[in-house]
């Protein structure tokens, strides 16, 4: 009834609908962290994303425009593992395209996508694992304090960072990266198969290329930025999109809205700043890693 009615009328875009493209903007580090000044790209913040853009009307693909320097490798693994899902339920391709770099759990990201896409100058690779953090020891030494602490398990105070590192603790977080770093090549040999062009000496080192190289060496498909290749798949006339996250960290955060007997207490504020400082630093050197 509802389509005879529209043809009747002859409601403009019926017959021939204009094709769409979803734009998903995976911008940012990696983590399930979020703070004041930034919020972390985890699976749990982009399900409802990843849903709303699967489920567009007259969808011809769905384009990830990625700007990310990786971070953790679980919610790498998680949202890549999501789009592939989404990818395979409603049969719709999904294109990647890398902006200023897609490293380590950005091109993790890349990888779920059934091509890549990135600039000559774009900020590639980087497949291997870090893990890194601070030491206190001498810090709270000079200051007076003496750290007490009691644990059941004689692992429990592995790589604390208000102590001497052990050998037995590093030996064992370099048990942990390698199976990490495993899963890590894994994947990028199941979703790249036959077109990567390099040895994997070369390419499972932990280094970083230009677009223009990673080309050579298979791990993207071409040089290209989003609307131009995406007007050249399906005319001049595709709609495209955006869905992104909604951002409520200031109401989160700065307590908008909250009740006296709900809002965080001044030292557990403090605390909670310091911990935004100690991150943001974390965040910033992934950046600085790639000249960003």
């Amino acid at each position: 009834m509802i389509r005879k009615y529209l043809e009747k009328w002859r409601v403009p875009g019926f017959r021939n609908p204009k094709p769409v493209v979803a734009v998903v903007r995976l911008s940012g580090v990696i983590s399930d962290r979020s703070g004041i000044s930034r919020s972390g790209l985890s699976a749990a913040g982009l399900v409802t994303v990843l849903e709303t853009a699967f489920k567009m009307p007259n969808l011809k693909a769905v384009a990830l425009a990625i700007n990310s320097p990786g971070g953790s490798p679980v919610q790498s693994s998680l949202i890549g593992k999501r789009i592939r899902a989404l990818a395979e339920e409603h049969e719709v391709p999904v294109i990647a395209f890398a902006e200023d770099v897609a490293a380590s759990g950005g091109f993790w990201l890349a990888c779920a996508a059934d091509e890549i896409y990135a600039d000559d100058s774009s900020v590639i690779g980087s497949i291997g694992v870090i893990s890194a953090g601070f030491g206190f020891q001498n810090a709270i030494k000079k200051l007076g304090v003496e750290r007490r602490v009691y644990t059941a398990g004689e692992m429990k105070s592995t790589l604390d960072p208000f102590l001497r590192e052990k050998p037995d603790d590093i030996e064992r977080l370099a048990e942990l990266q390698q199976d990490v770093f495993n899963a890590f090549k894994e994947m990028v040999r199941e979703r790249r198969k036959d077109k990567l062009n390099a040895s994997e000496d070369e390419l499972f080192t932990g280094a970083f290329w230009t677009g223009r190289r990673a080309l050579e060496m298979g791990l993207i498909d071409g040089l290209g930025e989003l609307t131009s290749v995406m007007q050249e798949r399906y005319g001049d006339k595709v709609r495209f999109h955006p869905v992104e996250q909604r951002q409520n960290w200031l109401k989160q955060k700065l307590g908008f809205g909250m009740t006296s007997r709900n809002r965080p207490s001044s030292k557990g504020a403090m605390s909670s700043i310091v911990d935004e400082v100690l991150v943001a630093i974390e965040e910033r050197g992934l950046w600085n890693k790639f000249g960003l």
